[in-house]
């Protein structure tokens, strides 16, 4: 768009395909990784993952607990493989259910996080788009991806791929328990393969007012990403994204301890501020008083939502609008998408290289040297 068109953003363009031709891939692969009887067994589930992988995780632990009814725990890797207490693996015959998502698959302390769970008793289960990669190797069952190729950027598509084999192993085992009728689990993939029409026809007017935030920011030292519950993960996503793409300090915060801390930042009306809030999230109303006391700091705003202005008192910012699903849960498998198109408008803008490149000082982090090649210790 007017000599901003990036990887990133062509890669957002190409989501509404991929969510039709993922969800077409991974229902028949989830419908046999388990029995009845091995869902009927789990009490207890572990979402892991680093990086995008881990936002992802946070993202659908909601979903599961509601979908499952089982008590689920969004631990990022390195908790699960150093720090978690061992006697809380195997307290039953494959119990807990280890959920460790990782794209490459060869994440040292993902592959790390699984063995330990498996040593110590639990059923664990590898999401990655390489079965023969350390994550493959190591896990017990494998739910594998496959990805169309496309140029490179920071994790876009593979963001999506996560949330959708995510999103529909919950829909999976929920049905297998029978907290729901097959007919109903029909329903749940209906609605997440519908998203791919709904942003569709949403990504014009998105992607016009993500170029016009990045231009007013583009000289922002700084950005602040807030959101609470699911929308918190997008969050914590969002600022990923700019780490990578533009390099610049940004910060991520929930809806609460942003009154407790995040306002105190000096020189408000320079940190470029991000929320992400949807209409059904139960935090709505606290995310809406964040709202109006940013306002009054004079911070630069952009409310990413279902909503529009008349849902947050008319406070004056970008309104970004993404589409509403006929369930709330299935919110995070697209409302990412402005964020990525922000974040490589204004790596367009300020002429950023994403990841630095690994060139001088960031050589180290080419080819993901710096979280693969990373001693395995398993206690």
């Amino acid at each position: 768009m007017e000599g901003y068109d990036n990887p990133m953003r062509r890669q957002v363009f190409s989501l509404p395909d991929l969510i039709e031709q993922q969800v077409s891939d991974l229902i028949p692969k989830i419908a046999d990784l388990w029995t009845r009887e091995e869902a009927l067994c789990i009490q207890k589930i572990i979402l892991t993952g680093c990086g995008d992988s881990y936002a992802a995780c946070m993202a659908e632990k909601y979903t599961f607990e509601t979908l499952t009814g089982i008590p689920t725990e969004a631990v990022p890797a390195l908790d699960l493989a150093r720090y978690y207490c061992k006697e809380q693996f195997g307290q039953d015959k494959g119990n807990p259910l280890v959920i460790a998502v990782s794209n490459s698959g060869n994440v040292a302390r993902v592959s790390e996080a699984v063995q330990r769970a498996g040593m110590h008793g639990s059923m664990t289960l590898g999401i990655t788009g390489n079965r023969h990669s350390e994550l493959g190797r190591h896990s017990e069952k494998i739910l594998c991806s496959q990805i169309p190729t496309f140029e490179n950027a920071p994790g876009t598509r593979s963001y999506l791929v996560s949330i959708l084999a995510l999103n529909l192993l919950a829909v999976r085992l929920g049905e297998l328990r029978r907290n729901y009728t097959s007919e109903m689990g029909d329903r749940y993939r209906k609605d997440i393969r519908n998203q791919s029409d709904l942003l569709r026809e949403l990504l014009p007017q998105m992607d016009g007012i993500c170029l016009e935030v990045a231009r007013q920011w583009k000289d922002c030292p700084c950005y602040e990403y807030v959101g609470a519950g699911f929308d918190y993960a997008a969050a914590w996503f969002g600022h990923a994204k700019i780490l990578e793409a533009v390099g610049k300090f940004v910060m991520h915060c929930n809806a609460e301890d942003w009154h407790h801390l995040n306002f105190f930042a000096r020189e408000a009306d320079k940190i470029g501020t991000v929320v992400v809030c949807n209409t059904a999230n139960p935090a709505v109303s606290r995310t809406k008083e964040m709202v109006r006391y940013a306002q009054k700091l004079g911070r630069p705003l952009a409310i990413i939502t279902d909503g529009g202005p008349e849902d947050f008192d008319s406070v004056r910012a970008a309104y970004i609008q993404v589409h509403a699903p006929v369930y709330p849960i299935h919110m995070p498998v697209t409302h990412f998408a402005p964020l990525c198109l922000m974040a490589g408008y204004l790596s367009a803008i300020t002429g950023e290289t994403y990841g630095r490149d690994g060139e001088g000082p960031w050589e180290f982090s080419k080819g993901g040297r710096c979280v693969r090649e990373s001693e395995i210790i398993i206690r």
